[in-house]
């Protein structure tokens, strides 16, 4: 007997798991240098960090160990560590901003050349529904762009717990530092997919798609970036009796005076610098009641992290069911 794989005929002609499959492998050839490119950028930065760490990290605490008994003070990992923390620095650079290449392909190749050239339409006459063929398109780069993300944070990650001694200078909350280490990485480059596939949909041409994704995906991350801070409560410590400084590894808001009952950041009181009577009476007559200091400690990596993420997410989202919208309304 033959195997017959079963189908369902509708007016639109015959549907079944060979038409979907069939969709999948044609966004697979159509963008297999783009996922290709995608594949070996994500292998060089991850093996690049497995260089660095496996051995140029010992070769870096080598130095540093000869450079302090030898007394050179300008060895302290403070003042640079023989380019070991640039390079990994850069590699974080790279994986934070990835999203940008992704919005460029996703607006300008991804769907707007497609749109541009009618490629689509020849697709969709082909008995391949819109609905359809914009899920191949979406699935096929959500998936690598995913996995590819994925292994660049747990990469980048791994080096942090290997070897963060070795970065010091560079905290958790540096805005690159902060976005390769988590999931908020890749919830940007899904992001830039849903993004650049919206605006491919509403300008229908390559190069002003391309351009207004990378914008409007830059747009997002700078303003989330500038709000960052206020995505979780932050710890405010007072003292009456003198200036507070946050913990070393806190990410530092805002240090300053009570003054009258009210906050106020940055003040400098030279003038009252003296014994510890007339300090207290001048402050008393400035109406200096206390100081304060607000930061988030460090383990406030994971809720700003996460808050962040759903943030981000939830806009691909919205864009992807914009995007569905307006191709049902550009096809209808």
């Amino acid at each position: 007997m033959t195997a017959v794989v079963a189908t369902r005929t509708t007016g639109s002609g015959t549907v079944g798991p060979a038409r979907h499959w069939g969709t999948v492998r044609t966004v697979l050839r159509l963008h297999r240098a783009a996922l290709l490119l995608w594949g070996l950028a994500v292998l060089g930065l991850t093996g690049w960090l497995v260089w660095l760490t496996a051995v140029t990290a010992g070769e870096e605490r080598t130095r540093l160990e000869n450079c302090d008994s030898a007394g050179q003070d300008w060895c302290d990992p403070a003042f640079g560590t023989f380019g070991f923390g640039e390079y990994v620095g850069g590699i974080g650079l790279l994986s934070a901003h990835a999203f940008l290449a992704v919005a460029a392909f996703a607006g300008g190749s991804l769907i707007g050349r497609e749109l541009e050239n009618g490629t689509a339409w020849l697709a969709w006459a082909q008995g391949v529904s819109p609905a359809r063929w914009l899920t191949a398109k979406l699935a096929v780069p959500g998936l690598a762009v995913t996995a590819g993300a994925t292994t660049l944070v747990l990469a980048y990650r791994w080096v942090w717990g290997a070897d963060g001694d070795l970065l010091m200078g560079t905290g958790w909350m540096e805005g690159q530092e902060f976005v390769a280490r988590g999931p908020v990485a890749v919830a940007y480059a899904l992001c830039a997919v849903a993004v650049g596939t919206l605006t491919a949909l509403l300008l229908r041409r390559a190069l002003p798609a391309l351009g207004v994704s990378v914008a409007v995906t830059w747009l997002l991350v700078r303003v989330l970036a500038e709000y960052r801070a206020s995505l979780w409560p932050a710890v405010s410590r007072s003292s009456a009796a003198q200036v507070l400084e946050p913990p070393d590894t806190a990410w530092h808001l805002e240090t300053g005076a009570l003054v009258h009952g009210r906050r106020v950041p940055n003040v400098q009181f030279w003038q009252c610098e003296g014994t510890a009577g007339f300090r207290h009476r001048c402050l008393d007559d400035r109406g200096v009641t206390g100081f304060y200091t607000t930061y988030h400690p460090e383990s406030h990596f994971w809720p700003l992290q996460l808050v962040e993420t759903g943030i981000v997410l939830a806009v691909a989202a919205l864009a992807t069911v914009a995007a569905f919208r307006v191709l049902r309304r550009g096809t209808a």
